[in-house]
């Protein structure tokens, strides 16, 4: 299939964008522009035909577009989130039917140990075993005050949505894993650029970034990649939902790019770590910024 060459800086959108302010965690249905998940633009090429997959935080944003580029990829794919976010996740599970593959729904709030078990356990119990797990849900709250306004239980809220159950997924999932299967954790560009206002957000993408690596040293052992995607600015619902609406208008302008990022822009890297595309690639953090250094 011949590819028609698009310039980066105008594929989307630029700022400004309408302002516009939601309720956390945000709908994609109510922004402004809508997001692409790839709805009408990812075509995929059978890069994992029959992989069985979880995606956390599947129901929007990233995690949508990782769903239907996986499954369009072959893939079928167990989907983590919230029980307010049913409606969402349906629509995402949808497109994965659409694709001709399996789509599980399993809700709940990943701060548990328990409950990430749980959705280990269905995944094992639908697919007998788990290929890729795609740590992805996340915790955000910005609060331009600095530190004075984060409050010990947002702290908390974010270091067991971002942190706690990545490793409660990652342990829970190792022992059903066989070589070849890989971890996708999803870091930020925070990590290496952090912002005050959003400090502890911030801080747990750098340990990601750490455990990540640690991981994979452990991984490699048993044929197991590990390995991160770092976002720059992508427009999902919690950019409306967590920021000032006068820096939401701006949001993605201080990349070189100029804009933010899409959700469907982040699936094709998703997609390669989890091929067999990257066999020679674990500990890596892939930047998907829009020019922005991992520095």
């Amino acid at each position: 299939m011949s590819q028609t060459l698009v310039d980066p800086r105008t594929r989307y959108p630029q700022p400004e964008i309408d302002e516009q302010s939601q309720p956390y965690p945000g709908r994609d249905s109510q922004m402004k522009p809508t997001p692409d998940h790839g709805e009408q633009s990812y075509h995929g090429s059978g890069k994992l035909q029959d992989l069985r997959t979880v995606v956390t935080g599947g129901d929007s944003g990233i995690g949508r577009a990782v769903a239907i580029a996986f499954a369009r990829e072959g893939a079928d794919v167990v989907l983590s989130y919230l029980p307010e976010e049913q409606e969402s996740a349906e629509k995402t599970a949808d497109f994965v039917t659409e694709a001709g593959r399996t789509a599980v729904l399993v809700p709940g709030d990943l701060v548990t140990e328990e409950h990430c078990h749980h959705v280990v356990d269905r995944a094992v119990k639908e697919f007998g075993r788990i290929d890729v797990l795609v740590n992805n849900a996340a915790h955000q709250k910005a609060q331009p005050g600095g530190i004075e306004d984060i409050s010990s239980e947002q702290f908390d809220r974010t270091l067991k949505t971002n942190l706690y159950a990545m490793f409660w997924l990652c342990k829970a999932a190792f022992p059903h894993m066989r070589p070849g299967a890989s971890i996708i954790n999803t870091s930020s560009i925070e990590a290496y650029q952090p912002k005050p206002a959003l400090l502890e957000y911030a801080m747990t993408k750098g340990a990601i970034v750490n455990f990540t690596k640690g991981l994979a040293v452990e991984g490699a052992e048993k044929g197991i990649r590990v390995n991160a995607v770092a976002p720059g600015p992508i427009w999902t619902p919690l950019i409306p939902a967590t920021m000032p609406p006068e820096e939401a208008k701006q949001f993605g302008s201080q990349t070189p790019l100029k804009r933010p990022g899409q959700p469907a822009e982040l699936a094709p890297a998703y997609v390669y770590l989890a091929s067999s595309d990257s066999s020679y690639v674990t500990a890596e953090i892939l930047g998907v910024t829009g020019g922005m250094p991992l520095a």
